[in-house]
């Protein structure tokens, strides 16, 4: 016993010297994972939130009901959402190359990141949408309120607490798929921790990088707990 407590010490003392070696490397990993999230994030929510809010308007007893073209939204969300992430980012590379140039790197990360970000985002966009009193949307449109203003002024302001929370889940839902953007040279700390740690069997970069994207899941979403807090109470 005391021998395995003695080599887990050692491990950690060798971990903590290695730290300052890796960190340049690990720092750079880490600006590589938060310009893909970040990107792929704000085109989430420019394409998610407007299509969360079709699902809602189109939907039998929404502002402009439009059963097929909700049909046609939904079944598009229910085919991004099912794919695995790791099938959708082969499936995408020719559309990744022709927008970006190139498949490998975290610009190019960014593109199936978003894909699958979009729908995710959407289906959260529309069940916070749903949560909307029925009675405060239909006094704003018994008063005359055009459909475009009700959304803007009345819907999302109300789902807002709801919308910043599907936006949180949404930004660690991206963390973990940047981690798996590395199994194809995405950059980023996945690609650290495949290339550094795994292929060169250093444990030092496996645990390295796992620390880091726990702390910043953990950041993201204590954040995004803190402002989905304030926005309740007002």
């Amino acid at each position: 016993m005391a021998t395995e407590d003695t080599g887990a010490w050692n491990a950690v003392v060798d971990f903590v010297r290695a730290w300052p070696e890796m960190w340049p490397t690990l720092w750079l990993g880490t600006m590589d994972t938060v310009y893909m999230v970040w990107w792929a994030t704000v085109f989430s929510l420019l394409f998610g939130l407007p299509l969360g809010v079709l699902l809602v308007t189109t939907d039998k007893g929404g502002l402009t009901p439009a059963p097929t073209v909700r049909a046609v939204l939904s079944a598009i969300v229910n085919i991004g959402r099912s794919l695995p992430f790791i099938v959708l980012m082969v499936a995408v590379l020719t559309l990744t190359r022709f927008l970006v140039g190139t498949t490998l790197g975290p610009t190019a990360a960014i593109v199936p990141l978003s894909i699958g970000a979009i729908p995710f985002f959407a289906r959260l966009v529309e069940t916070s949408l749903r949560e909307v009193d029925r009675e405060v949307i239909e006094a704003a449109h018994a008063m005359g309120t055009r459909r475009f203003t009700i959304v803007g002024k009345v819907m999302l302001p109300e789902a807002l607490p709801g919308l910043i929370a599907g936006l949180v889940m949404t930004v660690v839902t991206l963390i973990s798929y940047s981690a798996m953007a590395g199994a194809i040279g995405g950059g980023g700390l996945g690609d650290l921790a495949i290339r550094e740690g795994y292929q060169r069997f250093n444990d030092h970069y496996l645990w390295a990088t796992v620390i880091l994207l726990i702390v910043i899941v953990q950041i993201a979403q204590s954040l995004g707990d803190l402002l989905v807090r304030r926005l309740s109470r007002r």
